[in-house]
C-alpha cells in the first residue's frame, strides 16, 4: 500500500486573480479537496496520474474511495441478495473506455444524443469511483489510427482501440425513440479475456434520461462485477443531479463547429445550472483556443479544485500569464502545479510540458540557472520534442553563448528536421560563433532540404526582450503516459484487493510508462518485464521495452521489440514508432516500408504521413538499407 503526501493547490480564482498558494496539510482527514485529472479523470477529493488522455483527453488518474463487494442488484428491486452496509469494499478494478451510443432509428433531431450519452456516461462512471478515459483521450487515439472522431466502429476496431490504450472494459451502446419514449442499449465487452457481456436496456419517457441512464449505468456496473454491492440508491447519491436542458445545451455546445454557437450553447447550460463546472471549463477553454486570455481567466476561475478538468485549467491560467507577459504570476502557477503534481503522482514525476513554461517564467525574470534546469530535465523527459533544446538555445543567445547554441538548435533540428526556424537559428548562431565555413555547410544542406530561400530570415538581437516573440510555450499538456494503476488505501480487504490489482500485467505496464516519463529507465524496464512475466503476448510491454531500449541507444534491440509487438498486434502507430528507429539507423527503405505499411492500415495517421513526406525529401543514400 502506498502512502501518497497531499498538496492542495490554490483555488483558481486566486490563480486568476493572482494570489498566492499555500501547501495543505499532509493528511487526508484534513484535505478536503486535491487535484484530479488525466485521460483516466476521476471526480474524487485526491489525485494521482492517469486524458488518458486525459486527456484529456484528455486525463491524471486519482486515488479513489474502495469500492463496494456484494452480488449483482437487480434493476428493479435496488438493491442486490443479502444484507447491505455502506459501500466500503474493493471491488473489480479496470480502466473503461466509452464510445458514443449510434442512433438506430430516432429522429435525427436526437443525434446529440450519441455523444451526449458518452459523455454522461463518463461522467457517472467518474463520479462512482471508476477509471475512464474521457472523450478527449478517445478521439485522440482514433486520430492516431487515422480515424474520424465520430467514425462507426465495429465491435473488432472498438477492441483494437481498447488494446492500444490499455483499456479493460469498452462501453458502447444505441438508442432509439418512438414519439416521447426512448429506448437505450448498452452493452460492455471486457478486453482480455475477450467477452462480449449481454446487452441492458431501459425505456422510459425523453424527460426521463437522466434517470433512465443512471439506471441503465448501474446495471451494467452490476453485471461486469458481481462483487459489486452498491445499491442503486447508493449510486445514485455520488451523482451530480443535472437538469436535462442545461445537459442538452451542454453537448450541442461542445458539438458545435463554430465558437459563436458554441459559446451560445454553453453559456445557456451555465445559467439553467450555475453550479455545474463542466460548461465554466468548456467556456474558458474556447477562449483560450481563440486566445483570449481575459475572457478564459474569468471561467477558469470558476473550476473547483475537485473538478476533473481543473489541472488543465491551472495550466492554462499558467500559460495565460504567460501569453500576457506576466511572468511572475505564470511562475507561480507552475510552481504550484509542479509541485502538486510531484508530490502526489506515486511516481513523483514530472511533465515537461510545465517544466518548459515555468522555465520561460523564470527566464523572463533573469533567473537563469533555475531555467536551464528545468528546460534540460523538460528535454531529457521528452527526448523527441524539439521545443525544449531550441528554448534552450534562446537562453543560450541570450547569454551571449554562441556556440552553446547551436548545439542546441542542432539537436532541435534533429528532432525535428521539417522545421526550418531550427536549422535557420542554427546558421545564425554558427556565424555569431565565427563558424562561417561550418555555417555556410549548413546553409547549402538546407537549401538541398528545404529548397533555395526557403529557410526564414532571423534577425537576432540578443537582447532578452528581442528574444520573447521566438519563445516556444507549450499550450497543452500530454498526459498520456501517466495511466497509473489505482491503489486505495483503507482497511486490510481494500489494501489486499489493491495489492492483488497492482500485481496484474496491465498495472505493470502503466507503472513501467509512469516510470518512463519520470525519466527513470530502469525502474521502467523492471515494469515492462514484470507485465511480459504474467503476460508473454503483451503487445504494449514490448512497445514499452523497445522505448526503453531507444533512450539507451540500443537501437537493434528496441527494433526487435517493436517486431515482436506487431507479431503480437499490427498497429499503424507502432510501425511508425519502427520506422523512426530505423530512421536513427540510417535504414531509409526498411523505415520507408514501415510508413507505408503504416498507411495502409491508417491512412490518415498524419505522423505517418508526415514522416514519410520528410522521407520523400531525404537523399538515397545514408546507411545500410
Amino acid at each position: 500500500m502506498l502512502s501518497v503526501g497531499w498538496v492542495r493547490l490554490p483555488p483558481l480564482m486566486d490563480l486568476a486573480m493572482g494570489n498566492g498558494w499555500q501547501r495543505f496539510p499532509r493528511n487526508a482527514h484534513d484535505a478536503a479537496a486535491g487535484l484530479c485529472y488525466n485521460e483516466v479523470s476521476m471526480k474524487q477529493s485526491v489525485f494521482s496520474a492517469q486524458s488518458f488522455v486525459l486527456f484529456c483527453t484528455i486525463a491524471f488518474c486519482c486515488l479513489i474511495p474502495p469500492s463496494v463487494i456484494a452480488q449483482q442488484p437487480s434493476a428493479g428491486s435496488g438493491a442486490g441478495p443479502g444484507a447491505r452496509g455502506p459501500a466500503s469494499d474493493a471491488s473489480q478494478q479496470g480502466i473503461y473506455l466509452v464510445f458514443p451510443f449510434e442512433n438506430v432509428g430516432a429522429s435525427p433531431r436526437l443525434d446529440w444524443l450519441g455523444e451526449g450519452l458518452e459523455e454522461l456516461t463518463i461522467q457517472r462512471l467518474s463520479a462512482a469511483g471508476q477509471q475512464v478515459y474521457s472523450h478527449a483521450g478517445r478521439t485522440g487515439e482514433l486520430d492516431r489510427s487515422g480515424l474520424p472522431p465520430a467514425a462507426k466502429l465495429s465491435r473488432a476496431s472498438m477492441l483494437r482501440i481498447a488494446q492500444n490504450m490499455d483499456a479493460d472494459y469498452v462501453i458502447f451502446g444505441r438508442f432509439t425513440s418512438e414519439g416521447q419514449s426512448l429506448v437505450v442499449e448498452s452493452q460492455i465487452l471486457r478486453v482480455s479475456p475477450t467477452k462480449l457481456l449481454p446487452a441492458v436496456r431501459e425505456t422510459g419517457p425523453l424527460d426521463t434520461l437522466m434517470d433512465l441512464h443512471q439506471r441503465l449505468l448501474w446495471r451494467l456496473l452490476a453485471a461486469n462485477d458481481h462483487a459489486y454491492q452498491r445499491s442503486l440508491e447508493e449510486f445514485s447519491k455520488v451523482q451530480r443531479p443535472l437538469r436535462l436542458d442545461a445537459f442538452e445545451h451542454y453537448v450541442r455546445g461542445l458539438l458545435a463547429s463554430e465558437d459563436d454557437p458554441r459559446l451560445r450553447e454553453l453559456r445557456e447550460a451555465a445559467r439553467l445550472e450555475p453550479e455545474w463546472p463542466d460548461p465554466d471549463f468548456a467556456i474558458g477553454d474556447t477562449y483560450y483556443t481563440r486566445r483570449d486570455c481575459d475572457s478564459a481567466l474569468i471561467w477558469f476561475a470558476k473550476v473547483p479544485k475537485t473538478h476533473d478538468r481543473y489541472v488543465e485549467a491551472v495550466f492554462a491560467t499558467g500559460v495565460c500569464r504567460l501569453l500576457m507577459n506576466q511572468p511572475d504570476k505564470a511562475e507561480e502557477v507552475f510552481v504550484s502545479l509542479q509541485l502538486a503534481l510531484r508530490d502526489n503522482l506515486v511516481s513523483g514525476a514530472d511533465l515537461p510540458e510545465i517544466l518548459n513554461n515555468l522555465a520561460l517564467a523564470r527566464a523572463r525574470q533573469n533567473k537563469t540557472p533555475e531555467a536551464l534546469a528545468d528546460l534540460r530535465r523538460a528535454a531529457e523527459l521528452d527526448p523527441e520534442e524539439d521545443d525544449y533544446p531550441f528554448n534552450l538555445g534562446l537562453l543560450a543567445l541570450g547569454a551571449n553563448d554562441f556556440a552553446g547554441a547551436a548545439g542546441y538548435f542542432r539537436e532541435a533540428s534533429e528532432r525535428e528536421p521539417d522545421k526550418a526556424e531550427n536549422r535557420a537559428l542554427m546558421i545564425v548562431s554558427l556565424e555569431k560563433a565565427g563558424k562561417k565555413a561550418e555555417a555556410d555547410q549548413e546553409r547549402d544542406t538546407a537549401a538541398e532540404t528545404f529548397g533555395p530561400d526557403a529557410l526564414p530570415v532571423v534577425r537576432v538581437d540578443t537582447k532578452k526582450d528581442t528574444l520573447l516573440h521566438l519563445e516556444r510555450v507549450r499550450t497543452e499538456m500530454d498526459t498520456t503516459a501517466l495511466r497509473l494503476e489505482i491503489v486505495s488505501a483503507g482497511d486490510s480487504a481494500s489494501a489486499a484487493a489493491a495489492t492483488t490489482a497492482a500485481d496484474t500485467p496491465a498495472a505493470h505496464i502503466r507503472r513501467g510508462r509512469q516510470e518512463l516519463s519520470a525519466g527513470r529507465v530502469d525502474a521502467a524496464e523492471t515494469e515492462f518485464r514484470a507485465a511480459l512475466a504474467g503476460d508473454a503476448g503483451s503487445a504494449s510491454a514490448h512497445n514499452g521495452l523497445a522505448e526503453v531500449y531507444r533512450r539507451r541507444a540500443k537501437l537493434d534491440d528496441s527494433a526487435k521489440e517493436l517486431q515482436a509487438s506487431l507479431e503480437i498486434r499490427d498497429s499503424a502507430a507502432v510501425r511508425t514508432t519502427l520506422a523512426r528507429v530505423y530512421l536513427e539507423q540510417k535504414k531509409l527503405d526498411l523505415a520507408r516500408t514501415e510508413l507505408e505499411r503504416a498507411l495502409k492500415l491508417a491512412p490518415k495517421y498524419s505522423d505517418a504521413k508526415e514522416l514519410l513526406e520528410h522521407l520523400q525529401k531525404a537523399k538515397p543514400a545514408g546507411g545500410a538499407q
